[in-house]
C-alpha cells in the first residue's frame, strides 16, 4: 500500500492482533522485530495491562509466542490485500472509552471558527478566514486559556461581534471533550477509515491519543486520526456526533508505547506529527503538528475528560487535537481540502511509528459488528477471564 516507519526498537509496545482461527483478540507485544502474543489470565485485556502498576515492566517480562515478524504483520494489516489467515493489527485498545478533545491548537481554533462562520460551505472559508485573521490576528499562541488576558480577549471580540463557541473552548476555562465512538469500535493500522456519505467537505486530523488508567494516570500513548466532517460540524456545534462517530470514524495505532525509561510523557509535548494524504487522482497534501504549541497540556485534558466528576472504570483513550487542518484546493481554486474516496492518510512520529489507513464511505467499511460482549464471551470459553 505505502511504505511506513516501524515503531523504533526499544520501547515498550502494547497492541492487539487477530487472525482466521485465533479464538480471541490477543493482547501483543513487539520484541526484536518480532510480535508476541502475551495474552493471560492475569491480563486478557489491553486494559487490564494499562490498570497495573507498572504497564511497561509488565509487557517486557511477559512470556508471550510468537506471532510473525513485525513488518510482515503490518503489511497483513493493509484491509485492501489481507490476508484473513495470518495475523493482522487491531486498534490496540479495547474496553477504554474512546474521547477526544478539540481545539487545543491555535490554528485548528481559527480553523473551526470558520467552519462555524461558513457554515459549512468551503467557499467562502477563504474570505472568512482572511476577514478573521485581520480583526485578531492568527497567533494565540502564548494566550493561556481561561487567564485573564484570555478573558480579556474575549471581551473584545465580542464587542466586535465575532465570538465563537469555538474560540470559548479554544481560550475560555474550559476545555472541549467529547465521545469519539464507544469501546471496541475503534480500528487499527492498515484498517478503512469511513466517512460519511452526507459529507462533501472533510478532513483527517492528525493527533496524538493517551491512554489513561481508571485512576487518571497516563500510562502511555499512540497516534490517531479523529476524521472530521467540517461541513457536518460547521452547520451546527449540536451535530458533532453525527460529524465525529461514524462506522471506522476512530482510527488508532500501531501500539500503545507504554511509559518507561525510553519514552516519557516529556516526549509526547516534543512530538511532531506528520500527515500525508495521497489520492488516487495524483493529489498529495502534507502538513506537521508540533505538540509543543498546543494550548492545554495532556495532563489537563485527562483531568478535565475524567476525575471526581466522571469516573471511567476502564480507563480512557483520549485524542488531543491537532493543529493541522488542510486548507490546500483540490481541484477548484477556493474549495479547499475534502478527501476523496480511496485517498491514502499516513500519521507518524519518530517515537510511535506510523498509522496508515485508507479513506473510504462508512457504509463501505466493515461494519462494526464485534463489540464488548462479543470479546467478554470468548475469554470466557478460552478460560481468561
Amino acid at each position: 500500500m505505502t511504505d511506513f516507519r516501524s515503531p523504533p526498537p526499544g520501547g515498550a509496545y502494547l497492541g492487539r492482533a487477530m487472525a482466521g482461527g485465533w479464538p480471541h483478540p490477543a493482547v501483543v507485544t513487539v520484541r526484536d522485530g518480532e510480535v508476541l502474543d502475551i495474552t493471560s489470565a492475569i491480563a486478557p485485556t489491553a486494559r487490564d495491562i494499562c490498570e497495573m502498576d507498572d504497564p511497561a515492566g509488565f509487557v517486557k517480562a511477559a512470556p508471550g509466542r510468537s506471532v510473525g515478524n513485525l513488518d510482515v504483520i503490518l503489511r497483513n494489516s493493509f484491509q485492501e490485500n489481507r490476508d484473513p489467515a495470518l495475523p493482522w493489527l487491531l486498534s490496540p485498545v479495547d474496553l477504554q472509552a474512546i474521547k477526544a478533545s478539540g481545539v487545543t491548537f491555535v490554528v485548528s481554533l481559527l480553523e473551526r471558527v470558520i467552519e462555524e462562520q461558513a457554515r459549512g460551505n468551503p467557499e467562502k472559508a477563504d474570505a472568512i478566514r482572511g476577514d478573521i485573521a485581520s480583526l485578531i490576528g492568527d497567533d494565540l499562541s502564548q494566550l493561556k486559556p481561561g487567564s485573564p488576558e484570555a478573558l480579556e480577549c474575549k471581551k473584545r471580540l465580542v464587542e466586535r461581534g465575532v465570538w465563537s463557541q469555538y474560540l470559548e473552548v479554544g481560550i475560555g476555562p474550559d476545555a472541549e471533550i467529547f465521545t469519539k465512538c464507544q469501546p471496541m469500535a475503534s480500528v487499527g493500522f492498515g484498517a478503512d477509515i469511513g466517512l460519511h456519505p452526507i459529507s462533501t467537505w472533510n478532513n483527517p486530523e492528525p493527533e496524538i491519543a493517551v491512554i489513561a488508567s481508571s485512576t487518571g494516570r497516563i500510562v502511555g500513548a499512540t497516534l490517531g486520526n479523529d476524521v472530521n466532517l467540517r461541513d457536518v460540524e460547521g452547520r451546527s456545534a449540536l451535530l458533532l456526533g453525527k460529524a465525529k462517530d461514524n462506522n471506522a470514524s476512530a482510527a488508532l495505532g500501531p501500539f500503545i508505547r507504554l511509559f518507561d525509561g525510553t519514552f516519557s510523557m516529556e516526549d509526547v509535548k516534543q512530538a511532531r506529527v506528520e500527515l500525508s494524504v495521497e489520492g488516487e487522482d495524483g493529489f498529495s497534501l502534507e502538513g506537521a503538528s508540533s505538540m509543543a504549541e498546543i494550548s492545554r497540556s495532556p495532563e489537563e485534558l485527562v483531568a478535565a475528560a475524567m476525575g471526581p466528576h466522571h469516573q471511567y472504570p476502564d480507563g480512557i483513550a483520549l485524542y488531543l487535537g491537532t493543529m493541522f487542518v488542510p486548507s490546500k484546493d483540490r481541484g477548484e481554486a477556493g474549495k479547499g481540502f475534502t478527501h476523496n474516496i480511496g485517498d491514502i492518510v499516513t500519521i507518524s512520529s519518530e517515537t510511535l511509528g506510523t498509522l496508515i489507513n485508507r479513506v473510504k464511505l462508512s457504509p463501505d467499511c466493515p461494519p462494526w459488528v464485534y463489540g464488548t460482549s462479543h470479546l467478554m464471551r470468548d475469554l470466557a470459553k478460552a478460560k481468561l477471564i
